[in-house]
């Protein structure tokens, strides 16, 4: 069973800050890049690289909205306007990335910007997806402890709380 305790503690990390400005940050990087020098990259591609184009930075703003919108409810939850349980529930969760399509035509045309800014988000989208799967996953008891939160226990245990 997930723990609030785990939830509120890592809300209160600083892996929780330092992932949030990454997060922040590279949302209003890739803003930038898109409404200013991603334009001017994208008036010089083929039509093929063009369409390329417009589909891989619709995917990389939905990619980057959905890791916004994960930490802003985890900050939520840090600013105590939000409860874990709330927290938890399916629509706030980071889904499992899409399965990435076949390489469209074109795409080896793709500026080499968007390409890093792509590479950064799929990263941050993993890490990101990986502690919602750590903080939110239900365990079954067939499920072994995770060593983390049985050592969280045993802490607990020996200090009385």
């Amino acid at each position: 069973m997930w723990r609030a305790s785990v939830v509120i503690d890592f809300c209160r990390s600083e892996l929780f800050e330092r992932t949030f400005d990454e997060g922040m940050n590279l949302v209003e990087e890739t803003a930038h890049y898109l409404d200013g020098a991603g334009r001017q990259d994208s008036k010089m591609l083929s039509r093929t690289g063009a369409l390329a184009y417009a589909a891989e930075s619709m995917k990389l703003t939905t990619r980057l909205m959905q890791v916004a919108s994960w930490l802003l409810v985890q900050r939520a939850v840090k600013e105590g306007n939000m409860v874990p349980a709330d927290a938890c529930e399916e629509r706030y969760r980071l889904r499992e990335g899409p399965v990435e399509d076949e390489a469209m035509e074109g795409v080896a045309e793709l500026p080499p910007s968007l390409v890093q800014l792509i590479d950064r988000s799929h990263r941050l989208y993993d890490r990101i997806h990986h502690l919602d799967q750590r903080m939110y996953v239900v365990q079954t008891e067939d499920d072994p402890p995770h060593p983390v939160l049985k050592q969280h226990d045993l802490l607990r245990a020996a200090c009385g709380d």
